[in-house]
């Protein structure tokens, strides 16, 4: 398979340049597997892992590859492996912090050119969430597209339209449903040959089945919708990129049931532009919205003309960034410590073996 269908272009070539002197090649990260990596390359799939020197240089988790992404690499043909020497720098990347107390980023998916927010109609849907995933979506560098599956399922499309015009501002929406096959082509212009799509949801809204359906094979498993409350089971437990027959590739995940933003300041006001507009007109310039006169934010909520709940999310968004961002800095000292420590140790035993 030639690179250009892998997703290669001028950027990667650009970024190579410094390396392809020295007899490297290049492959991209298909799968991620506890530090183990399938790459496709042109020379056909390999399993890899990072060289020593690359895992004694990485300092902290995005440092590691991710789906996606293009690895500089040495190959061994006869053993169907490689070893991984080096990261060539992201063009986009979906991350959130990663689940749990741990302060760390989690890279979802990395090198694509679009996103598909995924959400049923069914008991899965909820305009909150897509709100965080739109902020994510925007700070990621890809462009954000919304599909909301199992349209078969739904009574009430009209008014879930509604509710997503009143969020996303200018982005395309697509309704679909992959049982009838109601939709499902007009996917199809996303998927140009080297394009990637990745498919973001909560578990169950339907991403592998789609994916299964683009593909036109059952690569992902799928599992039945429960019966109690209409939602799918939680099924696709890793990440892992897939190239169409008819050109382009797509990325499946894993739903997300903790989506915590992990930096996202410039996208914020983009996804909230509304709530941003409003603000300008407050009297005072530095208007917390809360018990100042003239508010222009307070009044809209009061004519009814901004959604109450939409304006706690952004407030609620808005203290998750300040947050993380206080950690961060903490996290980044401490970074710098153990840096110079490594560096430190290093010179140590140079000398003393010298």
């Amino acid at each position: 398979m030639k690179r250009k269908d892998l997703g290669w272009n001028e950027y990667f070539e650009k970024e190579f340049k410094q390396y392809a002197e020295e007899s490297y090649s290049v492959g991209r990260v298909m799968l991620e597997h506890k530090r183990m990596y399938r790459l496709a390359t042109e020379s056909g799939e390999y399993l890899a892992e990072v060289s020593g020197k690359y895992r004694y240089s990485a300092f902290d988790r995005e440092d590691f590859p991710a789906v996606g992404d293009w690895v500089v690499i040495s190959e061994r043909s006869n053993e169907n492996k490689a070893t991984i020497h080096a990261l060539l720098a992201r063009f986009s990347k979906f991350s959130r912090k990663a689940a749990g107390l741990i302060t760390e980023e989690q890279i979802v998916a990395a090198n694509v050119d679009t996103v598909f927010l995924v959400q049923s109609l069914n008991e899965d849907f909820n305009a909150r969430r897509l709100e965080r995933y739109l902020v994510m979506a925007w700070e990621s560098g890809a462009n954000p597209v919304i599909v909301l599956t199992k349209a078969d399922l739904c009574q009430d499309i009209e008014e879930k339209i509604e509710e997503i015009d009143k969020v996303a501002f200018g982005i395309p929406v697509h309704i679909v449903s992959v049982k009838t096959a109601t939709g499902v082509e007009e996917l199809n212009s996303y998927f140009i040959a080297g394009k990637t799509v990745a498919l973001l949801g909560s578990s169950g809204t339907g991403k592998s089945t789609l994916t299964n359906y683009l593909l036109g094979e059952e690569k992902q498993i799928v599992q039945e919708v429960r019966e109690d409350d209409d939602r799918g089971r939680h099924t696709t437990t890793y990440r892992e990129l897939h190239v169409l027959p008819s050109g382009g590739l797509i990325l499946d995940t894993p739903g997300m049931r903790e989506l915590q933003l992990w930096e996202a300041d410039s996208a914020l006001s983009q996804s909230f532009q509304d709530i941003e507009s409003l603000s300008e007109r407050c009297y005072f310039r530095d208007c917390t919205h809360k018990n100042e006169p003239n508010c222009a934010v307070q009044e809209a909520i009061e004519k009814g003309e901004l959604d109450n709940s939409r304006y706690q999310s952004y407030v609620k968004l808005q203290r998750e960034l300040a947050y993380l961002e206080r950690k961060n800095d903490k996290l980044a000292q401490q970074a710098e410590k153990q840096k110079w420590k490594k560096v430190t140790s290093g010179v140590r035993k140079w000398k003393k073996g010298k």
